[in-house]
């Protein structure tokens, strides 16, 4: 048996995920992300490298945009198989590929016009990298699969997909391929969740694989306890009230800003924070706030019994859902403290420029960071400790009190990630480091062999390997 594997993405740097697999006489895709960082967004603009009328399927992982976000484009371009997934990051993608198509359109028209005013062009072309309606003709090839129910992609290969406690509806997917008697397993993690993480189920655990491409983001560090993150955000919300400033929270529209809302609702029912107006501040996260509500199956038990209690971080005094510009313009002219979780998470886009734009620069306020920060983008550059940054071309001085609660990850830790491997009874054939920057890969990579002494590498972006 002989297979091909190729890296066109999230090989030694975070997004853009894309695996390449030709066994048995097809041709599958593994994800199909956008790039994120700064300096690799002229990837998304890149012909793709395998000829989309070719591919015969896709597997997707989940709903996040660097695993999903290029859909439209490969549809565009000729794609025209099934896209295969679970029921909730079916139902997710919808919302998350119109909103960023809607950005990208309203993104390119601004830049247009802010290029002409200025007589530059910029470093990306000035038209979106795909539109409301190539993002909407992406819909019907999406194929929803239930966990743990195995599925035949094509002849002699088998997906089945497991819940990988990441966000709502991720998986991780394990294929079964078969040709004359020989069977390999090939283990996808998609985006390994955490233990005990609020809302979800934990990540499932395998016993066996021929094959692993593994996940690594936060590889080379250990997150904080998740229990200080509750007195993490009392203490600022706290501060910040008390100086008359507002508290911003860029966040994720999927699973970050529910889980925001999880830890603010419990803060507010045991007291330990004011009372004040809650805004989610972004039509996508309170749409991806609807779909969690319609899949409660997927939920953990402590989530189960605060909504039999009627107790749901998704309905609480004070919690207001701002899907119109109006009324999210409204919330600068309210007097006193509000929270405003607004996206993008990493500041690249979305709402959360103009509320940026309205407090980086008053010391009273805070800017609570709660989710990862891609090198490049605009949140890492404050998370840094940049003096000034640049939003919607204009510089601004920060002044702002910045902080960052790394407990509310997503994604496991450096001991999470080996617990995670180490459910695999015997070593597999070749494990391989993905979805992380070269420095975490590499100490991941070097933790896990001291530990097992396992075949371990890192592929680089294009990488081709053949699998025996």
């Amino acid at each position: 048996m002989q297979m091909k594997l190729s890296f066109l993405g999230a090989a030694q740097n975070v997004t853009g995920s894309r695996y390449f697999l030709e066994a048995n006489s097809v041709r599958l895709l593994v994800d199909c992300g956008l790039y994120q960082e700064r300096e690799l967004r002229r990837r998304n603009w890149d012909p793709f490298p395998v000829p989309p009328d070719t591919i015969d399927a896709v597997l997707l992982t989940h709903a996040h945009l660097d695993h999903c976000g290029l859909l439209p484009r490969l549809a565009r371009e000729g794609f025209g198989g099934r896209i295969y997934c679970t029921a909730a990051t079916s139902d997710i993608s919808r919302i998350v590929l119109l909103d960023s198509a809607h950005l990208q359109e309203e993104d390119a028209e601004f830049k247009r016009k802010r290029h002409e005013r200025e007589g530059r062009k910029g470093r990306y072309p000035e038209i979106p990298l795909y539109t409301t309606d190539d993002a909407r003709a992406s819909l019907p090839l999406f194929l929803p699969v239930g966990y743990e129910e195995p599925t035949q992609i094509g002849d002699g290969i088998e997906a089945t997909f497991y819940d990988a406690g990441h966000i709502l509806g991720s998986a991780m997917i394990r294929l079964k391929l078969n040709r004359n008697g020989e069977e390999r397993t090939i283990l996808f993690s998609g985006d390994i969740g955490r233990w005990g993480k609020p809302i979800l189920r934990d990540p499932t655990l395998f016993d066996q694989a021929d094959y692993v491409l593994m996940e690594s983001t936060y590889g080379d560090r250990l997150h904080k306890d998740r229990r200080g993150i509750d007195e993490m955000l009392a203490e600022n919300i706290n501060s910040t009230q008390k100086g008359g400033g507002n508290i911003l929270i860029p966040s994720f529209a999927v699973e970050r800003s529910q889980e925001v809302l999880y830890h603010l609702n419990n803060l507010l029912i045991d007291n330990h924070i004011p009372h004040l107006m809650v805004f989610i501040d972004s039509p996508m996260a309170i749409s991806v706030t609807e779909v969690f509500e319609h899949h409660p199956g997927l939920f953990d038990e402590e989530m189960i019994e605060l909504i039999r209690r009627r107790r749901s971080p998704f309905d609480f005094p004070g919690l207001n859902m701002t899907r119109t510009v109006d009324e999210s313009k409204a919330i600068n002219h309210i007097t006193g403290t509000v929270a405003i979780i607004a996206g993008s998470g990493m500041c690249t886009g979305g709402r959360i420029k103009h509320h940026l734009v309205n407090n980086i620069s008053r010391p009273e306020s805070t800017i609570l960071f709660v989710g990862y920060q891609a090198v490049g983008t605009l949140g890492r550059h404050i998370v840094n400790g940049a003096k000034e940054i640049r939003i919607l071309g204009q510089t601004y001085p920060v002044r702002a009190k910045v902080v960052q609660i790394n407990g509310f990850s997503a994604h496991a830790d450096r001991d999470e990630l080996f617990k995670w491997v180490s459910g695999l009874h015997k070593p597999p054939r070749h494990l391989f480091v993905t979805h992380c920057e070269p420095n975490a890969g590499r100490y991941f990579g070097d933790f896990l062999r001291e530990r097992t002494n396992w075949r371990i590498s890192m592929p680089r972006y294009q990488d081709e390997v053949v699998l025996d």
